[in-house]
């Protein structure tokens, strides 16, 4: 007699896999439930789990009282948590595959996490705007830095009538996105969208830009639904109205999962290292060949990086970005090294006064002379 095969897991769908059961083993042992994030309010969040009768379902859990000041920690939409079913709390969230991180202000050192466990990082660019290929490599720094696969998409193509022009803007944002694939797509025409539908598939993916770029559109367009809000762009500026004020997380009916995340005013760089690196490809193999290995790129005698640009191999628009990014990024990480000295110390202070205190009730109260 053969025995039947296992149900899949219910939380299939929402990216469950063999690596998040074993990251989940210890949770499970406490006899805590599996979920994913799927949006984040103030103290409290929504997660989908599995209910009593083995289904998929998706309830509203605190987040309980943060452990650490730092946000970066918090759950975020995409995180795999440990839910307390009885209690609606979520006990635990476990570590992240990937993340993508900006700073929360350019006077500030604090991260926030907009997307978590991803897979693609979809970045829109509306072509109804004239294209600030500086935007684009300051979102495919984020983007590499994050983990993720970073793909840039060109929304409303449909706007750019001329197939000539249309090109040469695939091209302009090609060279300036080593790496990472750009693909214009019109949600309107259904241009582009079978193979952008095909690779987000299977995965998670994050979707971010500005407002205004038509992400509630294209997140329509690839969960089939109408379930994102969409309204007109102002007629005054022609930016975005916000019409996306959450971190949603959204089956897509393919398999896999879309994060649609509010249009963002400012992205600022928090930690991206690595990111710029593999944004910057072409400037960091033409740094090998500098004469000094410490080079900055700004005067120093025998350097390969302002000899290109010199030449026009290198645009001068990308270096001048390059070292707009690199000084922002050494910015943020010297205040969140300050902060962490900062906070040291208050711990230092805390301790030794805790000691103290402790040492003085051991002794007792002082005897009268």
């Amino acid at each position: 007699m053969t025995s039947s095969p296992a149900a899949p897991h219910p939380l299939l769908p929402y990216g469950w896999s063999d690596a998040v059961a074993t990251g989940f083993a210890r949770a499970a042992a406490q006899g805590l439930s599996p979920g994913r994030v799927v949006r984040v309010d103030r103290g409290s969040c929504e997660v989908v789990t599995v209910g009593p009768g083995g289904r998929a379902e998706c309830v509203r859990a605190g987040t309980g009282a943060p452990a650490s000041a730092d946000s970066t920690g918090h759950p975020c939409t995409g995180d795999w948590v440990a839910v307390d079913g009885e209690q609606h709390v979520v006990r635990a969230v476990l570590p992240r595959r990937t993340a993508f991180v900006r700073a929360v202000s350019s006077q500030r050192s604090d991260g926030q996490v907009l997307a978590a466990n991803i897979d693609q990082v979809l970045i829109a660019v509306s072509l109804a705007d004239e294209l600030d290929l500086g935007r684009v490599e300051r979102f495919l720094s984020l983007a590499w830095e994050s983990g993720g696969q970073p793909v840039v998409v060109l929304t409303k193509a449909d706007l750019v009538p001329d197939a000539r022009t249309l090109s040469y803007l695939v091209e302009d944002t090609e060279r300036v996105a080593p790496g990472a694939r750009v693909l214009p797509v019109s949600a309107a025409t259904g241009q582009g969208m079978d193979l952008l539908a095909a690779l987000v598939r299977g995965g998670t993916a994050a979707l971010l830009g500005l407002s205004g770029a038509g992400k509630s559109t294209l997140a329509n367009a690839l969960t089939g639904t109408d379930g994102q809000r969409v309204d007109a762009t102002r007629d005054g500026d022609g930016k975005g109205r916000h019409t996306t004020t959450t971190r949603d997380l959204l089956p897509l009916p393919g398999g896999g999962v879309l994060i649609d995340t509010p249009g963002l005013r400012g992205v600022g760089l928090w930690d991206a290292d690595g990111g710029l690196a593999q944004a910057f490809t072409d400037v960091e193999a033409l740094a090998r060949d500098c004469r000094f290995h410490d080079c900055s790129h700004r005067t120093e005698p025998g350097c390969a990086v302002l000899a290109a640009a010199e030449d026009g191999t290198l645009p001068l628009r990308r270096l001048e970005n390059y070292h707009k990014l690199a000084r922002e990024n050494e910015r943020i990480a010297a205040r969140s090294d300050a902060r962490l000295s900062a906070e040291l110390l208050r711990d230092w202070k805390r301790k030794k006064a805790l000691g103290r205190h402790m040492m003085e009730r051991k002794r007792g109260p002082r005897q009268g002379g």
